[in-house]
């Protein structure tokens, strides 16, 4: 399928507003196809990798409770792409370090963009399994707890209220190469 954008819509103007540690935020004035002006407000944060990862016929998931949302929340381990590596070897990483658990093998299922309509932001969902125990190793922010939930239940558990996107996304991907 071929796709041929009838207008280029330049950017004008680009302001970056803030910059934390942990994200960019600010706005791109651009030209739209009418030939009015518009500003489309975004936030740019690092690269992530969602794990997830297997213990036979369970699935690895970590309790948080997530000071944004003010939930607790069940969900798939994650975390930032550090500079120089790959989803798999981030997702190998965050997995060691939040669980406890080494993978014998890592995947990437997919990688692509979120909320296109405000974040500068990919995820790539890592598949792991083979899993032999370790020691975790915490940052000084991660207060959570480490559970499993058989397979068959998975997307039943992961749709309960908080839900979180990224859970979703990867157990319905996990699922839909088989591999749960």
């Amino acid at each position: 399928m071929s796709r041929d954008p009838s207008h280029e819509w330049p950017v004008v103007e680009s302001e970056t507003e803030y910059e934390t540690g942990w994200y960019t935020g600010g706005y791109d004035r651009v030209r739209q196809p009418d030939g009015s002006e518009k500003d489309y407000y975004w936030a740019e944060l690092p690269d992530a990798a969602v794990v997830v990862a297997t213990t036979g016929d369970e699935l690895v998931m970590v309790d948080q409770f997530r000071p944004t949302i003010r939930e607790q929340c069940l969900e798939l381990p994650a975390g930032i792409v550090e500079d120089g590596e790959s989803y798999t070897t981030a997702g190998a990483r965050e997995l060691r370090e939040e669980t406890g658990f080494d993978p014998a093998g890592v995947s990437l299922l997919e990688e692509f963009y979120c909320s296109t309509g405000v974040l500068r932001h990919r995820r790539g969902i890592v598949f792991a399994e083979g899993l032999e125990p370790t020691d975790a190793n915490l940052d000084d922010n991660e207060f959570l707890s480490v559970t499993t939930v058989p397979i068959e239940d998975a997307l039943d558990v992961a749709r309960r209220e908080p839900a979180n996107d990224a859970t979703i996304e990867g157990i319905l991907l996990a699922r839909a190469e088989g591999l749960l």
